[in-house]
């Protein structure tokens, strides 16, 4: 039963793709660039609509097939994407308020204590969302809900 109401749904997309690239927009814009003697202002957008096309329809054509590969694929590169990102956010943040904190010290040191207190409180909470990235990595890789 999934896969014709995906096959529908994927030509549904592709048909709305086709006529938004006809139309002559495109779901991305593209980088604006003087079209040469020979070529149209329709061709020079054609690369950013046709990535948009595949990256409207891909979600679709891989719920239609029950055996297929799409969604462990997406699910570790998600995975990857929820880790990283959540690690880099924590760092740069923790980096901020720790410099932050050093250059307050560094002006007034008799509120040295309260500066250290609130740091490490802070930096408890950064290190939470860090940690709630990683629990959602760990789902997507080996408790995924879409997988059967």
């Amino acid at each position: 039963m999934a896969a014709p109401r995906s096959m529908i749904l994927t030509g549904a997309v592709a048909l709305a793709g086709l006529t938004l690239l006809s139309m002559g927009g495109a779901f991305v814009p593209g980088v604006h660039k003087l079209p040469t003697a020979g070529m149209e202002t329709s061709t020079a957008r054609l690369p950013a609509a046709a990535l948009s096309a595949v990256a409207a329809v891909a979600p679709t054509a891989a719920h239609a097939d029950e055996g297929s590969v799409w969604i462990p694929a997406l699910s570790a590169v998600g995975a990857g994407f929820a880790i990283g990102l959540a690690a880099i956010g924590s760092g740069v943040g923790q980096g901020i308020a720790s410099g932050r904190c050093i250059d307050g010290i560094s002006r007034q040191p008799e509120v040295a204590d309260d500066l250290r207190g609130v740091l490490l409180l802070s930096l408890a909470f950064m290190e939470s969302l860090t940690i709630y990235g990683l629990v959602i990595a760990l789902v997507l890789l080996f408790a995924n809900p879409l997988i059967k």
